[in-house]
């Protein structure tokens, strides 16, 4: 798109058309305000978006982001989005020796099966009726909490009232995770299954006095009020392409190749500098909405930044020519893959990764965890990629913080990788690299991003999928009544370093949304 012609002034700006900014320009185009949003990349989407990263070959990944659980269904309904989700029939399955021979934990498929599975893996029923009772708790607080992340932030004893629970109140909001998890589990596997969901995104110990990790926690089990994670049908980007088209529709005007570039501000009215690849201009709004992180934001605004929260995890995407068979002959890789496949993520591996990560080494065995997207939505490949029976794998990986890689981020990478890869074939009959795809000139289909990539690639500062580290669902000092506002009075943050920020869901643009026409009473 060109330079926007002139001096024009807009109810509000959007900087950043990843899905939080598209969630708040449709709402508020929606509402009749005048809408602007400013989109440096050619294309909008942010991390919510599907590409086709291997030449030549028709298969449309989620190339960062890939599974929606924290997304409102208000926030569909009210936009009228046209998006649709399904349901993993698998949770997961962690694969594990046990007396010398390959066993693992399959979770899902019915109450029975999972039932059966917890047995065989520990010898008795002790471990699943503790896994009951747990997932009972925390779905019961995902119950209550989940419907107030659209709301006014409560206060902290607000919160408190509403889950009803102090037992689940001191497992999750006071006391670090690992205590809950080694009060209610004894088998080492059963554990980490547990803790991990505590980590993606964030490098912490079960036993990190600063509850980061509890809070990681709380927003992976919240999500929908049933902690599902679900596949979006299309690919992430069918969900940024719906409401591109929404804000679109309600008379917002996207500016895809406009990078802003400082906001000056006296309370009332904001003036948004920006330029294109050859041009600059200005424009004026009542509202500004920020749609990247706290960093880039105080860079704007010429503000002292906050401290940076580095990122920890290894993204991976692969495209096969089959799935890989299993060195556990009861279980179909087709149920294996469907749900989240667990590598190196015991308790006790878990803990040792961390501790190497900390001391400025890579894990030896580096934890990971995978899944086949293609398994439940297979209109992500071309017609005849599904006909030759070709899936799709998203690797996720923890405790690789950035600080790793800034001595050289490729060689680092090339090497976990190895490492990573070489942990996912301990588990498998045939080594993965003899399932991948290649692509138009030959190449294998398998891409890394590492958090330095990540900031490269996104501006997420130190790669952090978050923004910064996760806040708790409640109003604390300096959060404002929604948890977007910022110390100018007409700049807000909407994207996932605001309070209730972090992971699809849309939830801080909304929010801006809501407090914007709140400040002008609708």
């Amino acid at each position: 798109m060109p330079a926007l012609e002139g001096h024009r002034a807009y109810d509000a700006v959007i900087v950043g058309g990843g899905h939080n900014g598209l969630v708040a320009a449709a709402y508020l185009a929606r509402s009749g305000r005048s809408v602007l949003v400013l989109e440096r990349l050619d294309h909008t989407g942010g991390a919510a978006v599907s590409t086709r990263p291997f030449a030549g070959v028709d298969a449309r990944l989620s190339r960062y982001s890939y599974l929606v659980s924290l997304l409102p269904k208000k926030i569909v309904r009210d936009l009228g989005l046209d998006f649709r989700v399904r349901g993993r029939t698998i949770s997961s399955y962690t694969p594990v020796e046990r007396a010398g021979r390959p066993t693992g934990l399959l979770v899902g498929g019915g109450e029975r099966r999972t039932r059966e599975a917890f047995a065989r893996l520990t010898g008795g029923e002790g471990e699943y009726a503790a896994w009951q009772r747990f997932y009972d708790r925390t779905n019961r607080v995902a119950q209550r909490v989940f419907p107030t992340l659209t709301e006014p932030l409560p206060t902290r004893n607000e919160l408190r009232r509403r889950i009803d629970d102090e037992d689940a109140w001191r497992t999750l909001f006071e006391e670090p995770i690992g205590v809950a998890i080694e009060e209610h589990f004894t088998d080492d596997l059963v554990r980490g299954v547990v803790l991990t969901d505590a980590l993606i995104g964030t490098f912490a110990d079960a036993h990190d006095t600063s509850l980061k990790q509890n809070r990681c926690f709380l927003y992976h089990v919240i999500g929908g009020g049933t902690g599902a994670w679900d596949v979006p049908v299309g690919g992430m980007g069918a969900l940024t392409d719906a409401l591109a088209a929404a804000a679109r529709a309600a008379g917002a005007v996207l500016a895809t190749g406009h990078e802003a570039v400082r906001i000056d501000t006296d309370g009332t009215t904001a003036e948004v500098g920006y330029r294109t690849a050859d041009a600059e201009g200005t424009v004026t709004a009542r509202h500004v909405l920020v749609n990247a992180s706290p960093q880039h934001l105080a860079a704007l605004t010429g503000d002292a930044p906050p401290r940076p929260a580095e990122g920890a995890q290894l993204k991976v995407n692969m495209l096969l020519k089959r799935l890989p068979r299993l060195r556990d002959t009861s279980v179909d890789p087709r149920e294996a893959f469907a749900g989240t496949f667990h590598i190196a993520e015991g308790y006790d591996q878990l803990a040792t990764a961390h501790a190497q990560a900390a001391a400025g080494e890579l894990p030896a065995a580096p934890p990971s965890e995978i899944y086949c997207h293609s398994l439940t939505d297979p209109t992500i490949l071309g017609p005849d990629l599904v006909r030759q029976g070709y899936q799709t794998l998203t690797l996720f990986g923890l405790h690789t913080p950035a600080r790793l890689f800034e001595r050289n981020n490729d060689a680092v990478r090339a090497e976990l990788l190895r490492l990573t890869l070489a942990q996912f074939d301990a588990h498998l009959a045939e080594p993965v690299a003899d399932c991948l795809a290649t692509d138009a000139e030959g190449r294998p289909c398998i891409e890394a991003k590492t958090p330095l990539d990540l900031e490269r690639d996104l501006r997420l500062p130190g790669g952090n999928i978050f923004h910064r580290d996760l806040s708790w669902p409640y109003a604390q000092e300096d959060t404002g009544r929604w948890g977007v506002e910022t110390r100018h009075a007409n700049v807000l943050l909407c994207g996932a370093g605001a309070v209730r920020g972090g992971g699809v869901s849309g939830v801080p643009g909304h929010n801006a949304a809501m407090a914007v026409l709140e400040a002008a009473g609708r």
